[in-house]
């Protein structure tokens, strides 16, 4: 079977030839149909320092996706071939505390497919059938294509109270656009995302965020217009730029709730005065909360949580080359990858 590796230790991508998998008696493997493209996947592509540290070529890669349930393992009784699933992409022990305690993204040991484990960039794959995620018949394939960056989103935002506060978003990517889109969803009253990139703050505005502005702007000289006194009372730093996050700081009222899921450099600076004397709260995010932030994005979603628009651009997998460097140019969305032939 086809599939894309990160194939030596060194810039870019190939497609390869590789064994089709068989499950294991606790496995389930799936037929690909649709793929997407993350930022993790990018650096891997880049071999930068974070994925010459962590990936070990030669490594299938990819984590967002949706497929068809091809053959299951001799144990395993809730799945059946045929059926249209997603899954969760962290790889859990399953003995740690925080793992028996039912609180599996606190994984001591947990394991990345398509950076620790064989990923979804393929025809087929494997995975723990306790990670899998039934797709409702109502959910097109695009949409449960893009779960796991939507599972971020839902675990950053609703991790605060929402309703009837303002909410700041420092990051316009996918992500962050996701999160802006939930945070209206449930009740937030102003909701502003900033960003550098243009084709992103408009992209922002065709979804319906209409208080998208660029990261230059003085947010305190906003705040007037949305009928704001003190601050914003929950923001999400989503970019992984230090300036975003001291400007997030100096822009929050006294009290309130911070969540971090960009990924910051490691000598990132900030007014550690102002974290203790405004009696901050910041809260580190990674993954999903397993396997409840997919029952709540399931529930918005049937709601009328709308994130069709947040996909611009769908290719053959073949041509999965051409799709990173849009991404790499900053003018897409979510991009799919197609893999029925």
């Amino acid at each position: 079977m086809k599939a894309i590796v990160k194939d030596a230790p060194s810039y870019g991508l190939v497609i390869k030839e590789v064994d089709k998998p068989e499950p294991g008696p606790l496995e389930v493997v799936v037929k690909i149909t649709k793929t997407s493209i993350c930022g993790t996947d990018i650096h891997i592509f880049d071999w930068d320092e974070w994925s010459s540290k962590t990936i070990k070529p030669p490594m299938q890669i990819g984590h967002e996706w949706t497929g068809i349930i091809d053959s299951v393992g001799s144990e395993i009784k809730k799945y059946q071939p045929g059926e249209r699933v997603s899954g969760e992409g962290h790889i859990v022990c399953g003995e740690c505390r925080n793992c028996k305690a039912g609180k599996r993204h606190l994984c001591i040991d947990q394991n990345g497919i398509g950076v620790n484990l064989p990923g979804a960039f393929a025809e087929y794959f494997k995975i723990p059938a306790t990670n899998l995620f039934k797709v409702p018949d109502w959910i097109p394939d695009n949409i449960a294509t893009i779960f796991d960056p939507l599972g971020n989103a839902v675990h950053a935002t609703l991790s605060y109270d929402l309703v009837g506060e303002d909410i700041l978003i420092t990051g316009a990517g996918p992500i962050g656009i996701m999160s802006a889109l939930i945070a209206k969803h449930v009740g937030a009253r102003n909701v502003v995302i900033t960003d550098i990139d243009e084709y992103r703050l408009d992209l922002c505005k065709k979804l319906g965020i209409t208080h998208s502005y660029h990261a230059k702007n003085n947010l305190k000289e906003l705040m007037p217009s949305l009928k704001m006194n003190e601050g914003f009372d929950v923001a999400l730093e989503m970019s992984g730029s230090p300036d975003a996050l001291n400007d997030i700081i100096s822009s929050v009222k006294n009290g309130a709730k911070i969540a971090l899921l960009g990924i910051l450099p490691d000598d990132t600076k900030i007014s550690w005065n102002d974290v203790i004397f405004k009696d901050l709260f910041i809260k580190g995010i990674y993954g999903r909360e397993i396997f409840e932030s997919w029952y709540k994005m399931i529930s918005m979603l049937d709601s009328g949580l709308n994130i069709d628009g947040l996909i611009t651009h769908e290719f053959h997998y073949e041509d999965f080359q051409e799709a990173i460097q849009i991404i790499k140019s900053g003018k897409s969305g979510k991009i799919i990858l197609n893999w029925d032939n």
